[in-house]
């Protein structure tokens, strides 16, 4: 595969998404970086500016499906995107004496999670099938492949993220776009700490943008980590539901409520 020459990453000023564009920033490449936060956003542009690429931050809501179709657009005309990583997520979930999520939180949750992986990709599917190249990645996770009981919303969140992936590959890349599918397990970062629970096998940012820039350069299906972990659920989806169940809920694990929602 091509080095991309221009990268596209939503959810850019924290966590993985900011250690992606670290991880690729490098002269000769044009990143384009997303996120809510401004401030943020523009101490990544400056520590990628200083790696020697070149950066445009857009400060932007995946939610808003009009602003992200006009800024993803914006960004593709003058630097044709080569790889677009549709990263930006949050996590909601259960304390363990809960019995239910909060509908608006869920609906926030699968606002950002859902909406804005296809307010991301969108727009970049007709022209780089125009184009006859490009690459779609998706940042998954292991709850899309069996749902977690202490996050029914996040799990199911994630779920459908990856059959989007999946379908979306089937019909893509005989228009000479890759996909890929990103399944990544605990990483250290500033959402996840709030998580808690055992971690196990749990890997720094840094690490998982590792992992995640060299599957993608090996254009990948699917890229999961840590790998035993990814074996184990893919065991669970196989064992007696209701063994998986009584073995998943045995665990103290408390994930807070989002704090986002949908505004009307």
């Amino acid at each position: 595969m091509q080095q991309p020459r221009a990268i596209l990453i939503t959810g850019a000023s924290s966590g993985i998404g900011r250690a992606l564009a670290l991880a690729y920033a490098a002269p000769g490449l044009h990143l384009t970086l997303l996120g809510r936060n401004s401030e943020r956003l523009a101490e990544v542009k400056a520590a990628a500016e200083a790696r020697g690429a070149t950066v445009s931050a857009i400060p932007v809501d995946v939610r808003d499906r009009v602003a992200m179709h006009g800024a993803v657009l914006a960004a593709d005309s003058p630097h044709p995107i080569d790889l677009v990583i549709a990263n930006a997520g949050i996590t909601t979930g259960l304390a363990d004496t809960a019995v239910s999520e909060d509908p608006e939180a869920v609906r926030a949750l699968l606002a950002t999670n859902l909406f804005g992986v296809l307010n991301t990709i969108e727009p970049l599917i007709g022209p780089m099938c125009t184009r006859g190249r490009g690459q779609i990645a998706v940042i998954g996770s292991l709850a899309g492949l069996r749902g977690l009981p202490f996050s029914p919303a996040y799990s199911a969140s994630k779920a459908a993220v990856h059959a989007y992936a999946e379908s979306l590959r089937g019909r893509l890349e005989r228009r000479g776009v890759l996909v890929s599918l990103v399944v990544a397990g605990f990483v250290k970062t500033p959402l996840n700490d709030s998580i808690d629970a055992v971690k196990p096998f749990e890997v720094s940012d840094v690490q998982a943008a590792t992992i995640i820039k060299n599957g993608l350069a090996r254009g990948r299906a699917v890229i999961a980590f840590p790998m035993a972990l990814y074996l184990a659920t893919r065991l669970a989806r196989i064992l007696p539901p209701r063994f998986v169940d009584r073995l998943f809920t045995r665990f103290s694990v408390n994930v807070p409520e989002t704090q986002e929602r949908v505004k009307s």
